[in-house]
């Protein structure tokens, strides 16, 4: 496969729990639960659910004082790091802090006085959490609004007077997030807080939408800035069930040849093909998820066009003909399959090589 140069950025480099963000470490995946962090059986399975798929960072939000109280017995059990997201209420962070949390979302401006600001600082340097300032393009402050208006120069300008609270106190374990609902407005807020600031940043299209759009909206603004060495940790955004956030976030990952995993080289169908290319993929794709993060490509083909060029570049291949298909693994034809067995008989092959 064709390597790509994907230099990223140069930042400083944060640590939560056993992940390293930024200063060179691969790009992370997070997403966010949304159970009631207080109950806590669902809120665990859910994230177990989402270290599954493939999660490696998890948030969970802390309302009040219960879910505060939460972050201790959750923290037992979750093997992944664990950030609380609060607002508002320094008690909250303290408390989420003193149960184990392995870092906090929260933006010290609107967090209460200085001397409560001053209170998190230090607890969090004490147990070495980092914290994210995260501003949202729905929700800046009124004077930078007034002065800017929802533009990159506006979000910029927010994170920045955080960060200069905690730099004040000496605190320069952050990461930092400028997220818009709007695609060029998200991409161009970052390309100008990368120019400013060389802390970790972490990448998201906010509201993004449903799970279709959302998933396009992500892709298209993540992935860009991805692609100009830009983002050390990402969060895809989705009105619908968080597991398959994770799901898009390691697509998107591995489209930009930044993670390994599955690769699954298909055709669009035309009017050549001569098998039920769409079906037989679907069925390739659920036959093959226990090898999801294994570093292999798989090509389904539907014709004798490009079907067997990819194929041979592929670690396996199936290129369809006319209700049935040859096999492909590691450049060579292994044999003709009929249709009802391609799957079977492809999965075989893997195990073979691939033992799971």
């Amino acid at each position: 496969m064709t390597q790509f140069d994907n230099t990223r950025r140069p930042t400083r480099q944060i640590r939560l729990g056993k992940v390293w963000v930024g200063g060179g470490a691969p790009v992370s995946i997070q997403s966010m639960t949304n159970t009631v962090t207080a109950d806590v059986p669902s809120t665990l399975s859910q994230i177990s659910a989402l270290q599954a798929a493939g999660c490696e960072i998890v948030r969970v939000a802390v309302l009040d004082e219960t879910d505060a109280k939460a972050i201790k017995q959750i923290r037992k059990s979750c093997s992944i790091p664990l950030v609380a997201d609060i607002h508002f209420d320094h008690k909250l962070a303290l408390l989420a802090i003193k149960g184990g949390v392995d870092g906090l979302r929260i933006n010290p401006g609107n967090i209460g006085s200085q001397d409560k600001v001053r209170q998190v600082v230090s607890a969090a340097k004490d147990r070495g959490i980092p914290i994210r300032i995260g501003v949202n393009s729905g929700s800046l402050p009124r004077d930078i609004l007034k002065k800017q208006g929802v533009t990159p120069e506006g979000l910029v300008q927010a994170a920045l007077s955080h960060v200069r609270i905690l730099e004040k106190l000496k605190f320069y374990e952050l990461k930092i997030s400028v997220k818009a609902s709007s695609v060029p407005l998200m991409i161009e807020s970052y390309r100008l807080l990368s120019a400013r600031v060389d802390y970790p940043l972490h990448l998201g299209v906010t509201e993004a939408g449903t799970e279709y759009a959302g998933i396009i909206k992500s892709a298209a603004g993540i992935g860009t800035l991805l692609s100009e060495g830009i983002g050390d940790t990402i969060r895809v955004s989705l009105t619908a069930d968080p597991v398959r956030e994770v799901i898009a976030a390691r697509e998107i990952l591995k489209a930009l040849e930044l993670c390994k995993g599955l690769n699954i080289v298909s055709c669009p169908t035309c009017g050549r093909t001569k098998i039920d290319l769409i079906d037989l993929t679907r069925r390739v794709e659920k036959a093959l998820q226990p090898w999801a993060e294994t570093d292999i490509t798989v090509a389904v083909m539907g014709c004798a066009v490009n079907g067997p060029g990819e194929a041979r570049e592929a670690d396996f291949g199936i290129a369809g003909g006319s209700g049935e298909g040859l096999l492909f693994a590691g450049g060579e034809i292994v044999r003709k399959v009929p249709e009802k067995a391609l799957v079977r008989e492809l999965v075989k092959l893997i195990r073979q090589q691939y033992p799971i």
